[in-house]
């Protein structure tokens, strides 16, 4: 298949990209390098570097190619900095979107899987799962956001035929199990790098936000599902999107608290981590679990790392070889197993 990935030098996108190539797909990453990273694009992609924000840059990108799929990452990630600053979020990742959806209908493209995010639901359900089709009620701009960007594939696919798929996925952790790719945000606000950063003497303590949620220790429970079984996800859904749009959402469907999770980095690097409270913050909900049993029936998708031990492993082996993450590199030295 000819692949568009937006925000393919990113963190999840940067792991579909070589789960793309590795199966022999031809794959063209679009990123402004904003947050991403050149280093993470393997070598055998090509890359443009390309502002979705520029609507004219967008619309010419996608009449290059007659693709076969576009995959969309590129947006602003963090559910904290949009309640400090929600209208920036909510202009720059539905506008950005906006453009390239637009670019697609208008070019004819038939498939487009888009990277939502289970910020749409907030936690305030009694069932031990949340199914796909929960009462959506983000907590956040950020949240907020990528929902309306869900209500325009809707559209897409109502007035000009683009079929989508929105996954919406929990918290992606872990890093490619072959060594060649993992996390690197600047700054990094996920648990597990942190954790894993300050197990590694690489960042002096912890914070645990919150102690006082409805939960089996008082902090906050996830869903923790691994990077590649989330490229995985994207790729099996290409086909539901020969027939009618689809909306997942994936996740292991077992949760785990905060000091569960630092029980399990401690656990699997050998090191005792300091940690120290801090207040709640907004935006954060008690617990978020998925359901993710409707792809897995439609898909035969299966989560390949489910224990939190595994999905820790190989985030600390990646982390242990590239203590600097990905650095000042300019260059693309990653090769992809299906590159010559």
């Amino acid at each position: 298949m000819k692949c568009l990935v937006t925000g393919g030098a990113g963190y999840v996108g940067s792991h579909l990209v070589i789960s793309l190539m590795d199966a022999g797909h031809d794959v063209v990453v679009l990123d402004n390098l904003s947050t991403g990273h050149i280093a993470a694009i393997p070598q055998g992609a090509r890359f443009w570097n390309i502002d979705l924000e520029n609507a004219q840059a967008t619309h010419d990108a996608v009449s290059q190619e007659n693709w076969d799929v576009v995959f969309h990452f590129a947006a602003l990630s963090s559910v904290g900095h949009s309640i400090a600053d929600p209208f920036h979020y909510l202009r720059h990742n539905t506008m950005n979107s906006l453009n390239l959806i637009e670019a697609c209908t208008y070019h004819n493209v038939k498939r487009f899987v888009f990277s939502s995010t289970a910020a749409l639901f907030s936690g305030d359900s009694d069932m031990p799962g949340i199914t796909d089709d929960a009462h959506v009620n983000p907590a956040s701009p950020y949240g907020d956001s990528k929902f309306f960007i869900e209500r325009a594939l809707l559209w897409a696919d109502r007035v000009y035929g683009m079929r989508s798929a929105c996954l919406r996925y929990f918290n992606a952790a872990g890093a490619d199990p072959l060594g060649r790719l993992g996390e690197d945000h600047r700054p990094e606000t996920h648990l597990i790098p942190l954790a894993i950063d300050t197990a590694l003497g690489l960042h002096p303590s912890l914070k645990i936000f919150g102690n006082n949620y409805d939960t089996r220790d008082g902090t906050c429970i996830r869903d923790y599902i691994h990077v590649t079984d989330l490229a995985d996800a994207h790729i099996r859904v290409i086909d539901q999107l020969d027939t009618r749009s689809v909306s997942y959402n994936l996740g292991n469907g077992r949760g785990f608290t905060n000091l569960e999770v630092i029980e399990s980095v401690e656990r699997v690097s050998g090191c005792t981590i300091p940690w120290d409270w801090a207040p709640p913050r907004p935006g954060d909900p008690a617990i978020l679990v998925a359901d993710s049993s409707r792809i897995r029936m439609e898909t035969g998708w299966c989560p390949k790392y489910q224990h939190i031990d595994s999905i820790v492993g190989t985030a600390l082996n990646w982390r242990k070889k590239h203590p600097h993450g990905y650095g000042n590199h300019t260059s693309r030295p990653i090769s992809s197993a299906a590159c010559p």
